[in-house]
């Protein structure tokens, strides 16, 4: 009889817990809907394919996982006037809503604050756990290679930015504040933040699919200055 009750509950806790997540992915959906496309639906798509995907070698709460990957730009502060409130504040209402409990919803607030780069540069007391870690990986590995390479591109023309211009050096020392307020060109963005991410990741498979992504931004680069040269 004890294993039969228990068969029943490990049944209705997958099943509440998958129900939670397709209502999430469908609140993330309608509220991202006309984001910019560097951080739309399909960015929040492959960051939690890639979350599942390195989830497979770690030691985490794959219900976590999920709800982070799925809630972690449901409000990115730059498109907020800087306000990193808005999102764990969305996130928490939206699961309130579906009685997730109070430990789970704490740590998804703390996925949202924590997991962006620029945190990364704050002297302050930073947030951490096995789940934040895999996200955050999933997150990154979205910003390198041929998608990230895309979708620098696209922000940079969203927010009217020059592609390249040599008169203009990278930063390679900015506080959080000025990260958030650099209007650099596009291409200085790969040295301020994305050929850095690959010695940042968390996980061993973040870390192999990273160095291959790295090494197409690499070559995307040479290839980049060679035109803007006129050596091909």
């Amino acid at each position: 009889m004890k294993t039969m009750q228990n068969a029943w509950f490990f049944y209705f806790y997958f099943m509440n817990h998958k129900q939670i997540i397709e209502d999430t992915i469908n609140f993330v959906k309608d509220t991202l809907k006309g984001a910019e496309g560097g951080h739309d639906w399909f960015h929040i798509e492959r960051v939690l394919n890639n979350a599942v995907l390195i989830a497979k070698t770690e030691k985490v709460d794959p219900f976590i996982v999920q709800l982070g990957a799925l809630l972690h730009d449901i409000a990115d502060a730059k498109f907020y006037d800087g306000d990193e409130t808005i999102g764990p504040k969305k996130a928490r209402a939206f699961l309130e809503s579906q009685n997730v409990a109070s430990s789970v919803i704490l740590h998804i607030e703390n996925i949202i604050k924590y997991i962006s780069y620029k945190n990364s540069l704050s002297l302050e007391k930073q947030f951490t756990s096995p789940e934040l870690e895999v996200i955050q990986d999933a997150d990154r590995l979205d910003a390198i290679g041929a998608i990230g390479i895309a979708r620098c591109f696209n922000y940079g023309g969203f927010k009217n930015r020059v592609l390249y211009d040599p008169a203009i050096a990278p930063n390679l020392h900015m506080t959080k504040e000025e990260y958030k307020k650099s209007s650099s060109p596009t291409i200085n963005h790969f040295y301020e933040k994305l050929l850095l991410l690959k010695d940042k990741m968390n996980t061993e498979t973040g870390k192999k699919i990273a160095e291959e992504r790295h090494q197409y931004m690499e070559g995307f680069l040479k290839q980049f200055y060679d035109e803007w040269n006129g050596r091909k």
